[in-house]
């Protein structure tokens, strides 16, 4: 039987204290976070650029900055969305993007549109004079936001109009005529030239933002059904931009006074 080694008491111990660290050793350290340290650097034009980066970045600048320059169209004059009840880029908007989302509703689920309607203050800038570019498409419309199409009652309609004529801004509108009576009410309302029957539904066209209840157009949340068509607002502009030689901006009268 093999003898342990026999150690006097101060050996023992230091033995011990030998042991105890190797033990430690041997268990995972654990690491925790102590301070967080941070430096604000200002953005100037003295910030020197980083040649490596600059390397890497520029080419794929040029190719962007190509395709956004490239001239798509010409307009005589500046489109802009001024207006009390409409606005010339208003009305613009909302008819290419209706044709856009009638073709795409009837390709995807063989039904018929009836009405556009978008928001003023989605679009963000002027289609200026002079030639045309798809970089004046992301200025315009700079927002990821997909054209949609909600299925509404008639009641929901009534609810858009009233809607508008209380927000009192030239949202585009497509599709649909009507009058405003002294009495601040909606009058003679009229879908693709036929009289408005609140007993039918519609299928109207907007951005995915406000099928959602955006802008507090919360009448969207009602409606029956809904489809994605899957096509940018921005790519309903440059499409129509690649399409026509010259910008027309349509100015007949959607929304009237009636005296």
């Amino acid at each position: 039987m093999a003898k342990l080694k026999k150690y006097n008491g101060t050996q023992w111990y230091f033995v011990l204290f030998l042991t105890s660290i190797a033990l430690f050793s041997c268990q995972s350290n654990k690491l925790w976070i102590s301070k967080i340290e941070g430096k604000e650097i200002k953005v100037t034009a003295e910030l020197k650029e980083d040649s490596l980066v600059q390397a890497i970045i520029t080419p794929y600048k040029k190719a962007i900055d190509n395709d956004l320059n490239k001239v798509l169209a010409f307009a005589p004059t500046t489109i802009d969305k001024s207006g009390e009840w409409q606005s010339a880029l208003g009305n613009l908007f909302a008819d290419v993007s209706f044709a856009k989302a009638a073709t795409l509703l009837q390709e995807m689920h063989q039904q018929k549109l009836d009405v556009c309607i978008l928001n003023s203050g989605g679009i963000r800038s002027v289609l200026p004079k002079g030639d045309v570019t798809a970089r004046n498409a992301y200025e315009i419309m700079p927002f990821e936001n997909n054209l949609m199409v909600v299925v509404l009652k008639g009641e929901q309609i009534l609810e858009l109009i009233n809607y508008f004529i209380a927000e009192h801004k030239p949202h585009p509108l497509s599709g649909i005529v009507f009058g405003i009576s002294d009495a601040v009410k909606p009058i003679n309302i009229k879908i693709n030239g036929k009289d408005f029957d609140s007993n039918a539904t519609y299928y109207v066209a907007t951005s995915d933002y406000l099928a959602n209840g955006g802008d507090n157009m919360l009448f969207f949340k009602k409606g029956i059904q809904r489809y994605d068509l899957e096509y940018k607002l921005r790519a309903v502009l440059i499409d129509h931009f690649t399409q026509v030689d010259t910008i027309i901006a349509p100015n007949d009268t959607r929304v009237f006074i009636q005296k």
